[in-house]
C-alpha cells in the first residue's frame, strides 16, 4: 500500500471505531474540559493554550503511552511539521520545517528548565540523556521562534520536557522490555520520603539496534550501522516543601554508554560516552500570580572514540560543560496586567583536539535578561509584549522581541496574531572549526572560521485555537510566513573518507522565505477513545546566494508531514492503539541523503490488571507494519520489529 493510502486507511479505521463508540456514549463536557492544557513554555507564564502568544503542542502521558515509542525523539512525530530520524551517529536528526542535519542546531531543548543542547555542534545528545520515558510528565513544544522567552537557539522551536515530581511517583515501579533487533531494557524506580522531603530514584539499562543489519562479520554475526550496545543511567529527584510558600527541588543524573557508530558509510568505530548533571532550584509562591525562583545547574558530557584523524593524529573526543545560574520573578501589577522578568548567567566550555586542532579548552560567558508583559485591555483580548536582551561570547549583544494579540471572538474560539524575531548564535564548531589550505602541494595551514553573524528569523503568524465540547474536539491551526536571514551554510573543504572525518568551512549566506500551514486536533468522541491528528504543509524558497552555498536547502523541508494516533480503552483493563506517521520526500542536509516519502504504522495492545495487590501492565508493540523505510541515509533502513513490555507498580 502506498504511504498516503496507508495513512488514509488508518484514518478511516480510526474514524469508524470512534463513530461506533460515539453512538454508544458521547463524551461528557466535564471530562473534555479537564484535558484543556495549561502551558508554561510559551511566555514563562502559566496560561491556557488559547492565551499563549505562540502555538504550543502538549504531548501528554496518554499519547506517550499509546504511541509505544521508547525513544524520546520519536515522540516529536506527534508534533505538526516535525521530521525525525536517527542520524547513524548514535544521535538523532530532528527537523522542523526542514533545515535538519545530523546536528539539529536550531532548537532550544529543555528538561525541567535545564538547557541540554551541547555547545560544540548545537545538537541534543538524546541517547545519553539520563531520563526514562516513564519519568516524563508531559512535553510542551512551542512551534515557532521563542527567543523572546528563551534566547538564542530558541530559533525554530522550543521543546520543554517536564518530568514527574517525586510526589507523582510513590512506591516501587519496574519495567522490562524485550524484542527483535536486539532490543532490551530494564528500568527500576523507587519513590518515597526522607523526613519532610519526597524523593525518587531511577536506574535503567538499555540496548538498541535502530536499523536493519547491513551484513555480517567474519563470525557470521550481524553488523548494524548504529548499535547502542550498552547504555546505563541513573537519576534522582528530591522535592522538599519547606513551608506554605517555599519549596526546594534537587536533581542529578549520570549516564555511561558503550556504543558503535558509523561516522562515514562503511566505517565503524567503538564509542564511549559519559554524561552527568546537577540541578538545584529554590522556589517561593506568594500567590497564584506572584512567585520567584533561583536555579543553578551544571552539566558535563564526554564523547570518546578510537578514531585518530590525520594529518594531525589527534584523538577524536569532545568534552564540554555548562554552568548556569538564573533567576525569575512573576508578579501581577494590576487586575489587567501581569509581568515576568528574569536574568541568566552561563559559562560554556568545549575541548575537542581533532576538531579544533588543539588540546586547549575553549570557554565563553553568556548573559541574558528578559521581560514579558501580559495585558488584558478588554474581556476578549490578551496582548503580550516581550523581549530578550542577550550578550553572547561570539556575537555580542542581540535583542529578540515578540508582540502577540489573542482575540476570543466566540466562546472557546480564539484568533492569535503574532510577530517575533529570533537569533541563533554560532556554535563552537561553526565559529572555531578549521579548514585546510595547501601551499606548494604539501604545506598544510590551519585557518579558523571567525566573525560569523548570528542567523536571524522574522516570523509572522495567524493562529486559530478552538474547543468544541459538544463534539469532544479541540484544535489548533496556524499559518505562518518566516524570513530567515544570514543562513550559516557549510562548505566541505576536505570530504569525509574512511580516515578523515571531513573538514568544513562555515559562512553566512543569504535569505530564505518559509511559509506554510499547520493543524493539530484532539477528538474524544467517547470517554474511552482518543484520536490525535496533525498535519503540516511547508514551502521553502532560498535566494540565489543560499542556493549557491547549499543547494539542498529548498528540498530539506518535506512538503507534507502528518500523524494520526488513536487509542481505544476496552473494558477489563484492555487498551489498543494505532499510530500512522507520514513524512514526505526530503533531503537531509550535510552528510544525510535523499529519503523517499513513507508512512509508518505502529500498533500497541496492552492490558492493566491487579496481581497479588500490585498494579501490572503487559503490552506488545509492533512498529513499521507498512514495511521498511530509509532514515537519514539510504543504507539506514528501519524495518518491521516487535517488542513486549511488562511493568509493575507497588
Amino acid at each position: 500500500m502506498c504511504g498516503r493510502g496507508a495513512l488514509i486507511a488508518a484514518f478511516w479505521a480510526a474514524a469508524a471505531l470512534a463513530l461506533k463508540a460515539y453512538a454508544d456514549q458521547p463524551v461528557t463536557e466535564s471530562a473534555f474540559f479537564a484535558d484543556v492544557p495549561v502551558v508554561l513554555s510559551a511566555s514563562r507564564l502559566s496560561q491556557p493554550v488559547a492565551d499563549a502568544p505562540a502555538a504550543v503542542t502538549v504531548i501528554t502521558q496518554a499519547e506517550i503511552k499509546a504511541s509505544g515509542f521508547r525513544d524520546i525523539p520519536d515522540l516529536l512525530r506527534l508534533v505538526p511539521g516535525f521530521s525525525v530520524a536517527d542520524s547513524g551517529l548514535n544521535t538523532w536528526a530532528v527537523g522542523y520545517h526542514g533545515f535538519a542535519d545530523a546536528f539539529s542546531r536550531r532548537y532550544q531543548v529543555l528538561v525541567d528548565g535545564r538547557s541540554i543542547y551541547n555547545s560544540n555542534f548545537g545538537e541534543v545528545n538524546w541517547n545519553d540523556l539520563p531520563l526514562s520515558i516513564e519519568d516524563i510528565d508531559r512535553i510542551e513544544v512551542v512551534r515557532g521562534p521563542n527567543a523572546a522567552a528563551y534566547g538564542s537557539n530558541a530559533f525554530f522551536a522550543v521543546i520543554n520536557i517536564i518530568t514527574k515530581s517525586a510526589g507523582q511517583t510513590p512506591g516501587f515501579y519496574s519495567s522490562v522490555q524485550a524484542g527483535t533487533h536486539g532490543m532490551g531494557g530494564v528500568m527500576l524506580r523507587q519513590g518515597g520520603s526522607l523526613g519532610p522531603a519526597l524523593y525518587r530514584i531511577t536506574v535503567s539499562a538499555q540496548k538498541r539496534q535502530r536499523f536493519n543489519s547491513v551484513g555480517y562479520d567474519n563470525s557470521g554475526k550481524p553488523v548494524y550501522p548504529d548499535e547502542t550496545t550498552k547504555t546505563y543511567f541513573t537519576n534522582g529527584r528530591l522535592d522538599w516543601q519547606v513551608n506554605n510558600t517555599d519549596d526546594v527541588m534537587a536533581q542529578f543524573g549520570l549516564t555511561t554508554g558503550n556504543w558503535t557508530f558509523s561516522p562515514t558509510p562503511g566505517l565503524f568505530s567503538p564509542e564511549n560516552v559519559y554524561a552527568g548533571f546537577l540541578q538545584l532550584k529554590y522556589h517561593r509562591i506568594l500567590s497564584a500570580d506572584d512567585e520567584w525562583y533561583v536555579q543553578f545547574y551544571y552539566t558535563r558530557d564526554r564523547f570518546d572514540t578510537a578514531l585518530a584523524l590525520p594529518p594531525f593524529g589527534l584523538p577524536l573526543y569532545i568534552l564540554q560543560s555548562r554552568t548556569n545560574l538564573d533567576a525569575q520573578m512573576s508578579h501581577r501589577l494590576s487586575p489587567t496586567l501581569r509581568a515576568v522578568w528574569g536574568a541568566e548567567l552561563r559559562q560554556e566550555t568545549d575541548a575537542s583536539p581533532a576538531y579544533f586542532s588543539t588540546t586547549d579548552t575553549y570557554s565563553g560567558v553568556l548573559t541574558r535578561g528578559y521581560l514579558n508583559l501580559e495585558w488584558r485591555p478588554a474581556e476578549r483580548w490578551v496582548v503580550q509584549g516581550e523581549a530578550m536582551v542577550e550578550h553572547h561570547y561570539f556575537t555580542g549583544t542581540d535583542v529578540s522581541p515578540r508582540v502577540a494579540a489573542n482575540y476570543t471572538f466566540a466562546p472557546g474560539q480564539t484568533l492569535r496574531f503574532a510577530v517575533s524575531v529570533a537569533d541563533r548564535t554560532p556554535t563552537f564548531h561553526e565559529e572555531d572549526n578549521f579548514y585546510y589550505t595547501k601551499n606548494n602541494g604539501d604545506n598544510v595551514a590551519v585557518v579558523p572560521n571567525r566573525g560569523l553573524k548570528p542567523e536571524r528569523l522574522l516570523s509572522r503568524e495567524i493562529g486559530y485555537v478552538a474547543q468544541f465540547p459538544g463534539l469532544g474536539l479541540d484544535m489548533d491551526a496556524r499559518v505562518f510566513y518566516d524570513t530567515f536571514r544570514n543562513y550559516i551554510a557549510v562548505n566541505t573543504v576536505v570530504p569525509a573518507t574512511s580516515s578523515v572525518l571531513g573538514i568544513d568551512q562555515f559562512q553566512n549566506t543569504g535569505t530564505i522565505d518559509i511559509h506554510g500551514a499547520e493543524l493539530e486536533a484532539h477528538w474524544r468522541p467517547h470517554n474511552d477513545i482518543d484520536v490525535w491528528v496533525t498535519a503540516a504543509r511547508v514551502f521553502a524558497y532560498p535566494d540565489a546566494q543560499v542556493n549557491a552555498a547549499d543547494p539542498d536547502v529548498a528540498v530539506s523541508a518535506p512538503r507534507t508531514t502528518g500523524s494520526l494516533l488513536t487509542s481505544y480503552r476496552f473494558g477489563n483493563g484492555w487498551q489498543a492503539s494505532v499510530g500512522a506517521y507520514f513524512n514526505g520526500t526530503m533531503k537531509w542536509l550535510s552528510d544525510g541523503d535523499w529519503t523517499k516519502s513513507y508512512t509508518r504504522v505502529d500498533a500497541r495492545l496492552a492490558r492493566r490488571f491487579r496481581w497479588a495487590g500490585h498494579g501490572v501492565e503487559a503490552a506488545v508493540v509492533a512498529q513499521s507494519l507498512t514495511g521498511s523505510y530509509s532514515e537519514f541515509r539510504r543504507e539506514y533502513v528501519f524495518g518491521g520489529r516487535y517488542y513486549g513490555s511488562l511493568s509493575m507498580h507497588w
